[in-house]
């Protein structure tokens, strides 16, 4: 991620600048960050969790959202574009627009080079603040490995790590599956092509 040295924004003004600008950019205490462009893998298996899991939340009353649905951490401050989201029951959103969820139960990352050591940690520390979640999923994409986190009522979270197409991804917060084939349709995988970042964004 890269910054330019500029004064701080408030929350408004980065939603203001967000909901108008070309870029997906995130957004942390004060400053926005640009985000990289994804390659074709990433958008396959995107694409896959999509169209899988879409159709089988929808029957529990729950909406799946693709990477352009922002996610806001009230606690942390917090505003991010996860690969994939799923909220159930009474979806909540900052405000009319209905472009900024605040309790999905569920989060998708596929991981990339430049971001798999974020996703795994900063940015899964807080997630964690977000009382409504209950599953963290992370997508390799240069093998079939996917590792799911799933948050007990304790607070504890436990490691499932599933590895081969046969293997069978079941969440946690509603009764929905897929198959490690499913999500790897059509994606050959191997090692990773990396898309470089967008120039620096102004404030």
């Amino acid at each position: 991620m890269s910054t330019a040295s500029n004064p701080f924004l408030t929350p408004t003004e980065y939603l203001a600048r967000e909901r108008a600008g070309e870029i997906k950019s995130e957004f942390y205490r004060g400053e926005m960050f640009a985000m990289a462009g994804a390659n074709a893998r990433h958008n396959l298996i995107c694409g896959n969790l999509l169209a899988g899991f879409q159709p089988q939340a929808r029957s529990f009353g729950c909406k799946v959202f693709g990477s352009d649905m922002r996610v806001k951490v009230a606690d942390t401050g917090l505003y991010t574009y996860p690969d994939l989201s799923i909220a159930c029951g009474d979806v909540h959103y900052e405000d009319e627009q209905q472009d900024v969820l605040l309790n999905p139960c569920v989060i998708f990352e596929v991981l990339s080079k430049s971001t798999e050591r974020r996703d795994r940690g900063w940015k899964f520390d807080r997630y964690c603040e977000l009382q409504s979640l209950v599953d963290y999923v992370l997508v390799a994409q240069d093998k079939s490995l996917v590792e799911h986190f799933i948050q007990r009522p304790n607070g504890n979270w436990f490691l499932e790590r599933l590895k081969g197409f046969d293997a069978i991804l079941k969440l946690e917060a509603v009764n929905c599956y897929l198959s490690l084939g499913q999500i790897y349709l059509d994606v050959e995988i191997g090692p990773e092509e990396i898309v470089p970042p967008p120039n620096n964004i102004g404030r």
